[in-house]
């Protein structure tokens, strides 16, 4: 086994062990490359016009505090109403990164695999995110720069907004799609009335 295997491995176990103990996104494309994964989701990466799209901030009728705790968000459920903007405050307030990302439970299922890639190559580093290898070459073109507008990776501490804009009725849910957390219970609904 080579060092950077050990080290994936590592990280991995130490995420998995943490979520234990306690949202299509974010990822762009090498500027020489049309196939990355932003790319691949259309122009504004991993949500689709069945989630929403991007809000305008003039647009926006309330704003939620989101707090992304060690396995769990605070509030777990969420209620919109048909086609609102809403603006996410969204804080890390666990020991680990964390990922509020809105999709449907496809579309998270998809990204947790481009989560692990992000693990292994040591882009997420227990509650720290090496934001210069994240516009690294993670093959076939693929960064990781977590930039789409339905997601934000977060390392402990830190604090970002999503502005939103809901479809009129869709199953929708916010995750986070670190390895394993997911699987813990990271997850939370959004429910259109």
């Amino acid at each position: 086994m080579n060092v950077l295997n050990i080290i994936a491995l590592s990280s991995f176990l130490s995420l998995s062990i943490t979520s234990i103990a306690f949202a299509g996104a974010g990822h762009g494309t090498n500027k020489n490359s049309s196939d990355g994964h932003g790319a691949a989701h259309g122009a504004a990466g991993h949500h689709s016009a069945a989630v929403g799209s991007v809000g305008k901030a003039s647009d926006v009728s309330r704003t939620i505090d989101v707090v992304m705790m060690d396995n769990y968000y605070e509030p777990e459920i969420i209620n919109i109403k048909a086609g609102e903007t809403v603006r996410f405050k969204v804080a890390n307030k666990g020991m680990s990164v964390h990922e509020f990302n809105i999709g449907t439970a496809d579309m998270h299922e998809g990204h947790q695999k481009e989560m692990m890639m992000m693990v292994q190559h040591g882009v997420i580093q227990g509650g720290k995110i090496n934001r210069e290898m994240m516009k690294m070459d993670m093959g076939n073109g693929k960064t990781m720069e977590h930039n789409d507008p339905n997601s934000v990776l977060l390392a402990a501490g830190e604090t970002a907004e999503i502005i939103w804009t809901f479809p009129s009725d869709a199953e929708i849910e916010f995750a986070c799609n670190v390895p394993g957390h997911y699987q813990s219970g990271m997850v939370g609904d959004i429910m259109i009335n």
